[in-house]
């Protein structure tokens, strides 16, 4: 039996959860996720627990099963705590700025590039060279910060780029010359 499955997931006072079927809504402090749920996991309510049943030990739903206990605390943990990725600039004259809601980078390409966050999400910038992605759905917040990450990856020989924070990124030995 999964271990991460079999742990009951603990809903607090603050938080509301409503099963209708295959669809989970949870509601809290910083607003409201709904997810539909795998087809046949089974939730049971109890006061202030949450716990994830499988029908059969069939490979699926063994895998099914922790995933399907994750999500929904993940859910939780959103609408109470949420979630935030920092990013950082790293490279001569490379700074990020807002403007209104938009993110503005100059990162070395001929042109500004922008980013519009979604709904629920926010973008915050604390200094030149430092982005905070904060949200309260973390696959939202994880995707968000790797799009900005990807329009300026770090290469590998001067280190310039866009990383998360405290990503270590490989050095590479240039040519060796005479």
């Amino acid at each position: 039996m999964s271990r991460t499955g079999k742990k009951p997931v603990v809903v607090p006072d603050k938080v509301e959860v409503q099963l209708d079927g295959r669809y989970i809504g949870v509601k809290g402090p910083k607003g409201h996720l709904s997810m539909e749920l795998p087809r046949d996991m089974i939730i049971e309510q109890e006061t202030g627990w949450l716990f994830v049943r499988r029908p059969s030990d069939s490979p699926q739903h063994r895998a099914l099963h922790g995933l399907t206990r994750t999500l929904i605390d993940n859910m939780i943990t959103g609408v109470t705590e949420g979630y935030s990725r920092k990013l950082e600039l790293v490279g001569v004259g490379y700074k990020a700025t807002l403007q209104g809601r938009k993110l503005v980078l100059n990162v070395g390409y001929s042109h500004p590039v922008e980013f519009d966050p979604s709904e629920n999400m926010e973008i915050e910038v604390p200094s030149a060279t430092k982005i905070v992605v904060r949200g309260i759905d973390k696959q939202k917040v994880g995707n968000l910060a790797a799009v900005i990450r990807k329009t300026f990856p770090p290469e590998p020989y001067k280190g310039k780029g866009i990383r998360y924070e405290n990503e270590v990124v490989r050095q590479k030995v240039g040519k060796a010359g005479k």
